[in-house]
């Protein structure tokens, strides 16, 4: 019933970056990890990637109910690598010099205000979000036939 009344792309959507952000959680629990599951939610960086869960979700629902050869789903993928691409690349390489500023804030003991750092994904975190993606897409799709 709830497959005719709302969308399955927001569905998968949701889903995706719901369930990344709980894998995340879980994670953090099974390292001992002291943050709160709210920081969990909102958080940049770990295993798996809520950006590439997300986005591959999206573009799997719009190929499995569209049509893979539609000019949507090859927007869709576009977007997907374009996020994909800026998690490993440009986020991570940020958040790299963020933490070395950290370091040097600290070290030279100066009353500088510690800039907020916001994490990048490494490789294997893009690849593990994005066959989550797929996963989810494809689990929306059957469930919404």
């Amino acid at each position: 019933m709830w497959a005719q009344t709302i969308s399955p792309y927001l569905i998968t959507i949701l889903m995706a970056w719901f369930i990344a952000h709980t894998i995340k959680y879980v994670i953090a629990l099974i390292k001992k990890e002291k943050n709160s599951l709210r920081s969990y939610i909102f958080i940049s960086g770990g295993m798996p990637s809520g950006h590439s869960a997300t986005v591959v979700a999206m573009a799997t629902i719009i190929g499995l109910k569209d049509g893979f050869g539609t000019s949507l789903f090859g927007l869709a993928v576009l977007f997907a690598v374009i996020t994909m691409y800026d998690a490993v690349k440009v986020r991570r390489s940020s958040g790299e010099q963020g933490l070395a500023i950290h370091g040097l804030i600290k070290e030279n003991k100066s009353s500088v205000k510690l800039p907020r750092v916001a994490k990048g994904h490494t490789p294997l975190e893009v690849v593990f979000g994005a066959l989550l993606g797929v996963t989810i897409g494809l689990v929306v799709f059957l469930a919404t036939k």
